[in-house]
């Protein structure tokens, strides 16, 4: 679907996802409008789908998880069933905080959050191993975060 967006809905949206506590008020400041087209703007751009909701960005190293891992998985079967299983099974796991069907050596990407390796074991044997028709996982380790970005680049 093709959005009607000009510039000043595209300013709107980089402020909002910069601070998403910012008020109205700040922003049209910021954009020398007053509060009630800024307003409208932002309940179109809400209505429009373009924004697609608010939340907190959570210190994940303050509360203990330590260890990123990405897993890539390979199922066994790749009929519609099967891959609406996993689809279904995947996003009950708290610990994945992202999943991508992928093109290449395996189906899909998992990005993982636990405390440490003993709680990616236990994900590892008790969780992910539980769904059916996997078959195959390969585990990389986060060793440094370089970057991780939580806006577009519009």
């Amino acid at each position: 679907m093709d959005y009607k967006i000009d510039a000043t809905d595209r300013r709107i949206m980089q402020l909002l996802q910069k601070d998403g506590k910012m008020k109205i008020k700040e922003i049209a400041e910021e954009l020398n409008m007053t509060n009630t087209p800024v307003f409208d703007r932002i309940k179109r751009l809400e209505n429009d789908g373009l924004i697609a909701g608010y939340t907190a960005l959570i210190n994940k190293e303050a509360l203990g998880f330590k260890l990123v891992a990405f897993c890539s998985v390979t199922l066994e079967v790749h009929n519609k069933e099967y891959i609406n299983q996993f689809v279904k099974d995947v996003k009950k796991l708290p610990e994945v905080v992202a999943c991508y069907h992928i093109a290449g050596m395996f189906d899909y990407l998992l990005k993982v959050y636990v405390k440490d390796m003993v709680d990616y074991q236990n994900f590892i044997t008790q969780k992910l191993a539980s769904i059916a028709n996997i078959g195959r996982v390969q585990s990389s380790f986060v060793m440094t975060e370089i970057k991780e970005a939580h806006v577009l680049p519009i």
